[in-house]
């Protein structure tokens, strides 16, 4: 079986477990860890993260910001200045951050099932924009907003509560729970 087959079993049995309700916001984070490597082969098997939800009894709803960067900045009335000199770039990222903050929370508005998964897809794709725009930044700014879990499918590592997406330096403690082949229980 592959990595990203083991992290499905394992996601798996996760979903099925009983659901405590109290939880804090970020406590209601999941994290499905892997290598970036398999970024394809997840993707593949979206659809069998989306049935072992569906089995359990668990709505799913996908969210895909994948290319929201790359739509953003195609629809940005700068964006020949912000091509010939990218340095420039850097004072619209907080905007472009709020508007992808925006766009997540009103996603996750549309999926307000408590028992509910959304799953949030993608995140690499901000990995080198800088600044505030940061997965970590993105799951603190919108973790209040889940109304069931929100399983955030990370290519990196984990360690602890340490999370480094795409093998970054530097990382951050987070309080999400992690899900991987290795350790699928809370």
């Amino acid at each position: 079986m592959s990595y990203i087959d083991d992290l499905l079993v394992a996601y798996a049995k996760f979903v099925g477990i009983a659901w405590p309700q109290n939880l804090a916001p970020p406590q209601r984070v999941w994290m499905a860890v892997y290598p970036a490597e398999h970024e394809r082969r997840l993707r593949l098997h979206l659809p069998a993260f989306q049935a072992a939800t569906n089995e359990r009894h668990h709505p799913w709803a996908l969210i895909d910001i994948t290319t929201t960067f790359e739509r953003w900045m195609a629809d940005h009335e700068y964006r020949e200045e912000y091509f010939a000199n990218p340095e420039l770039l850097e004072t619209a990222l907080p905007a472009f951050f709020d508007q992808l903050v925006t766009d997540v929370r009103a996603q996750l508005s549309d999926h307000d099932a408590p028992d509910g998964v959304v799953a949030l897809l993608g995140g690499g794709a901000l990995f080198g924009l800088g600044g505030a725009v940061k997965v970590s930044a993105l799951i603190n700014a919108v973790s209040d907003a889940v109304a069931g879990r929100l399983l955030v499918f990370f290519p990196g590592e984990h360690e602890g509560s340490n999370y480094r997406l795409l093998d970054a330096r530097d990382g951050w403690n987070y309080q999400a729970v992690p899900i991987t082949p290795n350790r699928s229980s809370r």
